[in-house]
């Protein structure tokens, strides 16, 4: 029997790191968590947020187990979808027929997504719980790298065909779908899979 799931909230501190002015410091400057993380956000999503240069992280943050991902805004059917993919393993998900408002509050729709999509994978709930708070805190970046960006390409070709041909965002097949672009070989990863170098990741961590 295939597993499904709907996504769930997921209570974590809606933090977002908002200056006047364009920076560069590490997290223990400003007194945040050393869990702080970033997500770089194409233009076309920066815009759907409304988030302006200003408002962005520009420095380096070390110390995690997964670090950052990339996210870009792509339409499924007419509707908005974000589409994540973590910059170390291209481990990706997509959280689809997302609104505006939610677009806006990206770290909740992140974590609502992050944490089922593990859990589909067999990853036990203290484990997806370990990982998700890594992004108790999160900074917005600009994109930053041209193969994730590559990849994430062939994902968003990939995902809209894929949901598309199981009837469309709403289908209860999409957490499978997830799961198996997940499972595929991609050249930027010499052809291994996002699943395992993700597992791999994980095992290696202290």
């Amino acid at each position: 029997m295939r597993r499904r799931y709907l996504p769930v909230a997921f209570c974590a501190r809606d933090k977002i790191l908002r200056t006047g002015k364009r920076f560069r410091i590490s997290p223990d400057e400003e007194g945040l968590s050393a869990n702080m993380q970033t997500i770089k956000c194409t233009a076309k999503l920066r815009k759907e947020m409304g988030l302006e240069d200003s408002a962005l992280f520009d420095g380096d943050v070390t110390g995690s187990v997964l670090g950052p991902w990339h996210a870009n805004l792509i339409y499924i059917d007419r509707r908005k979808c974000v589409l994540f993919a973590n910059d170390k393993t291209f481990f990706n998900f997509l959280a689809p027929n997302a609104r505006r408002d939610q677009i806006r509050e990206l770290q909740k729709l992140f974590l609502s997504w992050l944490r089922p999509t593990l859990f589909f994978e067999g990853f036990s709930e203290a484990e997806c719980e370990k990982i998700a708070a890594e992004y108790a805190e999160i900074g917005y970046a600009k994109t930053d790298n041209a193969s994730v960006l590559g990849t994430m390409n062939d994902l968003a070709f990939q995902y809209t065909y894929l949901i598309k041909r199981a009837g469309g965002i709403h289908s209860a097949e999409v957490p499978a779908i997830i799961s198996m672009l997940n499972y595929m070989p991609m050249g930027a990863l010499k052809y291994r899979f996002a699943m395992g170098e993700l597992r791999r990741l994980l095992a290696a961590a202290p």
